[in-house]
């Protein structure tokens, strides 16, 4: 796959060299001035540099659409000065990594690319990204969070060898860095190894320095220019850390389980009801703000891999639904029941895509709806073949569903207004309910539903 990762430091380099070591393609942005202070084990030193290598990879920097597109054809990883990834228009990646490390979210979004992974704090899984990676040292470094945010930045470095902010070289004043060691040099506790605005910066511990940003860059005073460590490995300094291959490692998990469903589902929507309960189209009815069908139409461009169909037989949600990319199939007969918007949307589905594994059928009028929720439903899915997943919770069945290819042909053979509950029935055994709260599962059908 097309993999394109925000950031070039040595975490991100971590994360590159386990998508890289798959097979995948790698397309790295940074900013002119790089501050990775691991610099021996960062891509982030080409933008200075032009190439750098840092294993068994190699990176170089591309000033163009024409010279990355060259350097992935020959196998390498590419590297561009591009801070706000505008490259993402014309490489179209399957996937986008946002590894800066900011803390903070710079400026990502869940529709940025078919999925998003967020590192670190500062996202939201199901909100800006499709998972969240954990960065911070514990039990829980590199697991994958498909439900809330990353453990909030503490401001406190994890221990290594022993110490904690002890192992930060910071800079004593704003301007010029003068280095007065190199990485790899052992150091004392003491010694002066740096210089910053003509101030010199002491050693706080004694090991061997890991990481020192780059010579003649301007800093601020208290900005992380160095880290030393107590373990003293020289080869350290020029190898990939633990920390780096474990974040890596969760975001080639997350990665790895995208992959295994890009290309074999897709999503329908049923917009085509008449409202008789609601008395009126309820799905134009304005629900915190804004039209009702547009909840769920914003929830599905979280799911960019798969191709979105909408049954609707209205003008409005057909051309909200085109503009966002999905492709509307008309229902002018809604009188018929929902059967008939089932049959319409697997046939235009199976149309285009005949070798689908599975469909996944949402109503429109459910806004509480998550995207985590919908993404557990796709995984669970994916990983159980013949299944019958849908939203629920404990023994309640809800919307959305997830039918596998097998149960197409009785999808196909529905009538009346019943929709799928009837083959649910004659196969309860094959049914799998994935978690959801009360919020979630409710759905608008009378007017008072619009005020609880």
């Amino acid at each position: 796959m097309k993999i394109l990762i925000r950031g070039a430091g040595d975490l991100a380099t971590g994360i590159a060299s386990r998508l890289y070591g798959a097979g995948h393609q790698i397309l790295m942005t940074e900013i002119r001035e790089p501050l990775t202070v691991r610099r021996t084990v960062a891509f982030s030193r080409a933008v200075c540099e032009e190439r750098a290598q840092v294993e068994d990879m190699t990176a170089v920097l591309a000033a163009d659409r024409r010279a990355a597109e060259q350097i992935l054809a020959d196998g390498d990883i590419a590297v561009m000065v591009d801070e706000e990834a505008s490259c993402r228009s014309w490489y179209e990646p399957d996937v986008l990594i946002d590894a800066i490390l900011a803390k903070r979210n710079l400026g990502t979004r869940i529709a940025d690319a078919p999925f998003v992974v967020g590192v670190g704090p500062g996202f939201t899984a199901g909100t800006d990204c499709n998972c969240v990676v954990e960065t911070k040292r514990g039990h829980t470094l590199g697991s994958v969070i498909r439900r809330g945010s990353a453990i909030p930045n503490t401001g406190v470095p994890g221990n290594v060898g022993g110490y904690t902010i002890e192992r930060l070289i910071r800079a004593a004043a704003d301007g010029e860095l003068e280095p007065k060691v190199k990485i790899g040099d052992f150091v004392e506790q003491g010694q002066t190894v740096a210089v910053t605005g003509g101030v010199p910066v002491y050693a706080q511990m004694s090991g061997i320095v890991r990481g020192m940003l780059q010579s003649g860059i301007r800093v601020q005073k208290d900005l992380k220019i160095g880290d030393i460590d107590a373990r003293a490995e020289k080869a350290h300094c020029y190898t990939i850390s633990d920390k780096a291959r474990a974040i890596g490692g969760g975001v080639l998990e997350a990665v790895m389980a995208f992959e295994r469903m890009k290309d074999r589902y897709a999503i329908v929507i049923l917009a085509a009801g008449s409202g008789s309960r609601f008395g009126g189209n309820k799905l134009t009815a304005s629900v915190k703000g804004r039209p009702l069908y547009e909840h769920t139409l914003e929830k599905m461009q979280a799911f960019g891999a798969f191709p979105v169909y909408i049954v609707t037989g209205s003008e409005e949600i057909a051309g909200a639904a085109g503009e966002r990319g999905m492709i509307p199939v008309r229902n002018t007969e809604p009188e018929k029941g929902i059967a008939l918007s089932l049959r319409l949307g697997l046939e235009k589905a199976l149309e285009e895509r005949p070798d689908l594994r599975g469909v996944l059928f949402s109503v429109c009028d459910q806004p509480g709806i998550t995207v985590s929720t919908i993404g557990e439903i796709f995984r669970t899915a994916a990983r159980h073949p013949d299944s019958i997943v849908c939203a629920g919770s404990g023994e309640k069945k809800g919307n959305p569903v997830c039918w596998d290819a097998v149960y197409f042909p009785e999808l196909m053979k529905l009538s009346g207004d019943e929709g799928g509950r009837q083959i649910m029935k004659e196969h309860k055994e094959r049914i799998r309910i994935v978690e959801a709260d009360a919020e979630e599962l409710k759905d608008i059908d009378r007017r008072e539903d619009l005020h609880e």
